[in-house]
């Protein structure tokens, strides 16, 4: 007899965006349309709609304010989707937020096996987290640490590495890695690990209590709250098949 499979119709996974860099350096509508002209050569095909990320790094705040709404309709017009604002300085958070962009935060990995200082972080939370029949698996992919808060709108990606954040992960706030994600503090924001594909990588939290979890693109959220068996506690998710298996690591600590 033919074993037949079943076909989902649809299928809803959570990717993470590939954005172009907007590195902005002037904040006068003119002078920045005039050099997006030059660039693209007055074509207007030239971009075609790709995400966007407005990156503040070498602005020059003496030039002016920037003006929120028309650099995103400058942007718009040029066919770039802006999406979210790199490098702000921390007054410039809320009227960046109002206009519907998001705070991007993206640190530089630490590269190796285990770090001195990687290691003297999360070794301590690590030997009491894992699971009690599993043996240590250590990868080379390096290891991106957060030692302060991670607030509402704002986004963080490890790429191509673990992520550790030794503080709150606030509700609205996300986390994204390549790799597999340790809060030692509360997790009350989006954190979606394996991000390029690792089923593997799982996400650990002292306290659970996030708003979206995913591991390689399978996702689940919890509008009604964490499981009340878990919630608040250390607890950790991985991938099973093709579901997330959620479990306490007070359990596997006995």
């Amino acid at each position: 007899m033919q074993k037949t499979t079943s076909r989902k119709p649809i299928e809803i996974k959570i990717s993470t965006v590939v954005a172009v860099s907007a590195m902005l350096r002037e904040s006068d509508p003119a002078i920045l349309d005039a050099a997006m002209r030059d660039m693209t050569g007055g074509e207007s095909d030239y971009f075609d709609g790709e995400f966007t990320i407005i990156d503040l790094a070498n602005f020059d705040s003496a030039r002016g304010a920037i003006e929120w709404a028309p650099l995103i309709a400058l942007l718009k017009s040029h066919r770039l989707n802006p999406i979210a604002v790199r490098n702000a300085a921390p007054e410039m958070e809320a009227e960046i937020l109002a206009h519907g962009l998001s705070l991007d935060v993206v640190a530089t990995p630490r590269q190796g096996t285990i770090e001195p200082a990687a290691e003297s972080v999360a070794a301590p939370a690590a030997q009491s987290m894992a699971p009690a029949a599993s043996a240590m698996q250590v990868n080379a992919r390096g290891t991106m640490i957060i030692d302060t808060p991670v607030r509402a709108g704002q986004r963080i990606y490890a790429r191509g590495c673990d992520l550790v954040v030794t503080a709150a992960v606030n509700n609205g706030a996300e986390i994204i890695a390549d790799g597999s994600i340790h809060v030692y503090a509360p997790l009350r924001g989006r954190a979606l690990a394996g991000a390029s594909g690792d089923a593997d990588a799982r996400i650990f939290a002292m306290s659970m209590e996030p708003e979206l979890v995913s591991i390689a693109g399978i996702y689940r959220t919890f509008e009604n709250g964490f499981p009340a068996d878990l919630a608040q506690h250390p607890a950790q998710i991985r991938l099973i098949g093709d579901k997330l298996d959620l479990r306490s690591m007070q359990a596997a600590a006995r």
